[in-house]
């Protein structure tokens, strides 16, 4: 068998296959689904505030920041840090998400059962930022950065009554928005040809 059949059955055999253009594929990957998921975030929280009523939605309406259990905006300093550290609190947040989702879905079943877009867009968001996550967490182990535990401590989101209960929608609604337009701008930094 010749060295050129060789390297065909193993391709770490030969040495001038380099991993590069594999990692910027799947940069490039994860950083588009981040963009997509960005655009599908935004349509998420438009279509979640045009299903509360009054006063979400009325120029001017300023809801209380209610603090969600688990997780917490990107801090101001996020962006300073350095891109690994940034993807790991990304990863991290997107893992603490998905949860935070289900119970608002759950929640808005009860109040606006005859939403079923919105219902399904909830689904889906949790569904998304998993996948995101999941993305995110393979391209830190492309780079040999090692994972670390959940930076944020998923738990379940709860409000009693109903306008804090549309609050706190709005709110995870809006930190899903945060962490993947921020994990977009931190992938973009790795991005070939992207902002140093």
């Amino acid at each position: 068998m010749s060295r050129r059949e060789g390297s065909l059955e193993d391709p770490q055999a030969d040495s001038s296959i380099s991993p590069l253009p594999h990692l910027e594929a799947k940069i490039r990957q994860t950083h588009s689904l981040a963009r997509l998921l960005t655009k599908y975030a935004e349509q998420l929280l438009q279509e979640y505030v045009q299903h509360q009523g009054d006063p979400f939605g009325l120029p001017g309406f300023s809801p209380p920041r209610l603090p969600v259990a688990g997780l917490s905006a990107p801090a101001p300093g996020h962006a300073g840090l350095p891109v690994a550290e940034q993807l790991q609190l990304d990863a991290g947040a997107l893992a603490a998400l998905p949860p935070l989702l289900d119970v608002v879905r759950r929640r808005q079943a009860e109040l606006n059962p005859r939403a079923p877009h919105l219902l399904r867009r909830l689904e889906d968001a949790a569904r998304q930022a998993r996948a995101l996550g999941a993305a995110v967490e393979a391209v830190l182990a492309a780079l040999g950065v090692e994972l670390r535990g959940p930076q944020f401590e998923p738990a379940a989101a709860s409000a009693a009554g109903v306008f804090p209960a549309k609050v706190l929608g709005l709110r995870v609604c809006g930190l899903y928005h945060e962490w993947v337009s921020r994990t977009e701008a931190d992938l973009s930094q790795l991005v070939p040809g992207g902002p140093a």
